[in-house]
Order: structure tokens, then sequence, then C-alpha cells
């Protein structure tokens, strides 16, 4: 390997790096801004509104660069895949977050892979090998450790959370499984600008039909934690991971992905003063070791 290869390798782990805490951050940010009793729908409005601007900059960017304007299928697909994967999974997470912890939500989240191969599996006829049914088994013991450790110490709905948040799961999953055609066709920086543009649009319509402008009347602060939130926790990571994945594949930056649950429980204790016990940490072990597993059995295939 070159210098120059190297270099640029280096710098897709730390972008990968980056990425997975700024998701990770989310979380936080989201429950910091749930302590000035803003509600699930005004603050995603107010984190895509945010962002929106920087997903047109990159838009135009791109035409100048690629004239080629998407077919309507392929509009029809940015639609539909924006819609669910980044708004429907968004306003779920925005919701079961109002009832369980950070690091709960984080774990949760993380089980995608699983739902991607389940979901693939019966699609696409594929068969689930035992390795992987394994690493399955695993995760989901994980998540019922975590789950226990929330029961234990929070008030409230953990159950409705934590379900709201898997419907979530189950929303980016179908994303991701209906994506991989898409992107191939018309490439992975254009698509995410593209389809995070919808979701943006589709979260402000929402506000706007659900909630009066007043609602708009708020402390300083949520608006605050609404532009970290879109910059931070959503414009950024979402480039420096297509970075990462130019660099060193999807396979390493899923792995350096690992870091993003682990993170959030160290946040949420940090700034959240949410409380971390020996069956959340073993919880998250074997959660990150089933997602580790399929990530690796799933590169070994590719």
């Amino acid at each position: 390997m070159t210098q120059p290869n190297k270099s640029a390798a280096l710098l897709g782990v730390v972008f990968a790096l980056f990425a997975a805490v700024g998701f990770s951050a989310k979380a936080i940010l989201v429950k910091l801004a749930y302590v000035e009793h803003v509600d699930a729908v005004t603050l995603l409005a107010l984190r895509m509104f945010f962002a929106a601007p920087f997903f047109v900059a990159v838009i135009i960017w791109l035409k100048q660069k690629q004239r080629t304007a998407l077919t309507p299928h392929e509009r029809m697909w940015v639609v539909g895949l924006g819609l669910i994967g980044y708004y429907l999974s968004s306003y779920l997470d925005f919701l079961g977050l109002q009832f369980i912890s950070a690091g709960l939500e984080r774990l949760i989240l993380f089980l995608y892979p699983t739902l991607t191969v389940i979901l693939s599996a019966v699609l696409y006829r594929r068969a689930i090998g035992r390795v992987v049914i394994a690493a399955m088994v695993l995760s989901y013991i994980g998540i019922a450790l975590v789950f226990l450790h929330d029961i234990g110490v929070q008030e409230g709905s953990v159950i409705l959370g934590a379900a709201l948040v898997f419907a979530s799961t189950l929303s980016y999953s179908i994303y991701l499984v209906g994506a991989g055609h898409v992107i191939a066709r018309i490439g992975a920086m254009r698509f995410t600008a593209y389809a995070s543009l919808v979701a943006s649009a589709a979260c402000v319509l929402q506000f706007v039909v659900m909630r009066p402008m007043s609602a708009l009347d708020l402390p300083l602060r949520v608006y605050e934690l609404s532009i970290a939130m879109a910059i931070f926790s959503t414009v950024l990571p979402v480039f420096l991971l297509s970075f990462a994945i130019k660099h060193i594949g999807s396979g390493s930056t899923s792995l350096i992905g690992s870091v993003g649950p682990i993170s959030t429980i160290y946040m949420a204790y940090l700034f959240l003063g949410e409380s971390v016990s020996w069956l959340q940490m073993a919880g998250s072990v074997l959660v990150l070791a089933g997602v580790i597993l399929i990530s690796l059995h799933s590169k070994r295939e590719g």
C-alpha cells in the first residue's frame, strides 16, 4: 500500500469513528432537549429544518459535477426510501426516546444488521447460517438484559419506548434492504442528500399539520440543541460515513461503528446521569459481540 493510500485509510478510520460518535450523540441531545418540555414532532422538525440547507447545498454541488437527472423510477425510490428510512425511522426513534434511556435506545438501533439478515432471508430466500443465528441469539439476549436494567431503574412505559425504537430499527432495516440497488445506480452521496431532503420536507410538513406555530415559542436552548443535532448528529456523520466507506469499505466501517453504543452509554452517564450497571454492561457486550460476528460473517461472504 502506498503512503497516500495509507493516509486515506487512516483518515477513513478516523471519519468512521467520528461518524459513530456523532450518530450516538443524537440520543443525548434529544434527551437534553426533552428536559425543556419540547415534543417529538416539534424537535424532529427543528432538527431537519436546520439540516435541510446542507443537503440542498450538497445537491447543488453534485449537480455541477454530474448533470444527469434522476429518472422518474429513481425519484420514486428516493422518495419512498427517504420516507421509510429517514423520516419514519427518525420519528419512531424520537417518540421512543421519551420513554427509555439513551443507552437502551442505541443498543436497539444497533440491532439493524440482525433485522437486515432476517428481511433478506424472507425476501430473497437466503439461508441463515448457524453462526449468524447464534450471533442473533447473543444480541437479543443482550437486549433483554439491558431492558431488564431499564425496567429496574426507570419509571414510565419502558416497554412502549422499546417497541417504538425497535419499530424504528425495523424501518431502517427495510430501507437498507431496498436502498442497495438505488445507491449503486445514482451514488451514495447523491442518494443520501436527496433522501434526507425528502425526510426533512416530511418532518416540517408533519409539524405544520399537527402543531400550531406557537409551538415554536421555545427556550433558546432547544434551538441550540436542534442546531447541534442537525450538524453534529445528522449532516456531518452522514457524509463522514460516506467518505469512510469509500476508503476503508463498508465492512470495516460497520465494525468501527460498534463503538457507537458504548459511546452512547458513556455520554449518557456523563451528561444525563444515567446509571451504568453490570447487567447493562453485560448486555451491551453480548449485543456488540453478536453484531460484530454478523458483520464479520457477512464480510467473508461478500
